[in-house]
């Protein structure tokens, strides 16, 4: 065998080291994966850095990013415009999708305002498809504080007719768990009347976990309702203190909610507190093993 040349010792060398940084990433990727709950990227509701995004959304996204979230869910910029994400009304679907991929991160999901898509639901599907939304989500369904049971009909019918708007685009509608939905209706609670009357094949639904403090409890819902949840919004809960504070130093039971997640058909979750807390959040979710 005739001895290798410098150069072709070089070249070997760079390209064993090229091969072992591969692998050594990508065993790192997959470890990552594994350890994140449910194997899915750990995402973040954009919602408690708006006044952020007014002032520079790439910027944002950037700290985003480097605190370790991989994922996103939007707020519209046409139903949250005075909520601080009117700007992004400057930007196509197509442009958004790209400064969010430069970042490094994926976006799927995006609230809307029930109003804007009563207005034009059929303009507002084409931007989350120019965008590559794949959810389209409602905060709630805005009926009255002390609704009906023929309220809680209304509101279903007309989501139930959005929803299969939305389908025949390719375009999975929820409904997220706020005000109206856990107010009561003869005796019951809403949202579970709503669960009842939401076509399962149109609406799916996003969970708040922080509404512990109405009694409302994830794993609960996951279980007992099986398939039913796209998504949730998490936050910690102290029990003792009653407030809102970064997961692993609160009260949950966040193996067992997770574990119940996969019932409920969660497909993505968003960690939703102040910057602060979703940061000291991370690194608890990336060792949390279900």
């Amino acid at each position: 065998m005739s001895a290798m040349t410098r150069r072709e010792f070089l070249k070997s060398t760079a390209k064993q080291a090229a091969v072992a940084g591969l692998v050594s990433a990508g065993a790192a990727r997959a470890f990552e994966l594994r350890a994140n709950p449910l194997g899915l990227p750990i995402g973040c509701q954009t919602w408690p850095v708006r006044q952020m995004i007014k002032k520079d959304f790439p910027g944002t996204l950037k700290t985003l990013a480097e605190s370790g979230f991989q994922n996103i869910e939007l707020c519209s910029p046409v139903g949250y415009a005075d909520s601080g994400f009117a700007g992004l009304a400057r930007y196509s679907g197509a442009e958004l999708r790209k400064i969010i991929t430069d970042a490094g991160l994926s976006c799927i999901s995006s609230h809307f305002g029930i109003d804007e898509l009563r207005k034009d639901q059929g303009g507002r599907i084409a931007w989350a498809k120019d965008l590559g939304l794949t959810q389209m989500l409602v905060p709630s369904l805005d009926g009255p504080k002390k609704p009906t049971m023929d309220d809680v009909k209304r509101a279903a019918d007309e989501y139930n007719k959005m929803g299969e708007l939305a389908a025949m685009s390719g375009i999975q509608q929820g409904l997220h768990n706020e005000t109206f939905e856990t107010s009561t209706v003869d005796d019951k609670r809403t949202y579970d009347v709503l669960l009842d009357l939401l076509d399962p094949k149109l609406v799916q639904f996003q969970f708040q976990v922080s509404t512990i403090a109405e009694g409302f409890d994830a794993a609960e819902y996951f279980a007992k309702y099986p398939g039913r949840f796209i998504s949730m919004h998490v936050q910690g809960w102290s029990a003792p203190n009653k407030k809102i504070v970064a997961l692993g130093q609160d009260s949950l039971d966040w193996k067992k909610i997770f574990t119940a997640a996969k019932i409920g058909g969660v497909k993505n979750y968003f960690v939703e507190m102040s910057l602060d807390l979703m940061k000291a959040s991370v690194p608890y979710l990336r060792q949390l093993q279900v």
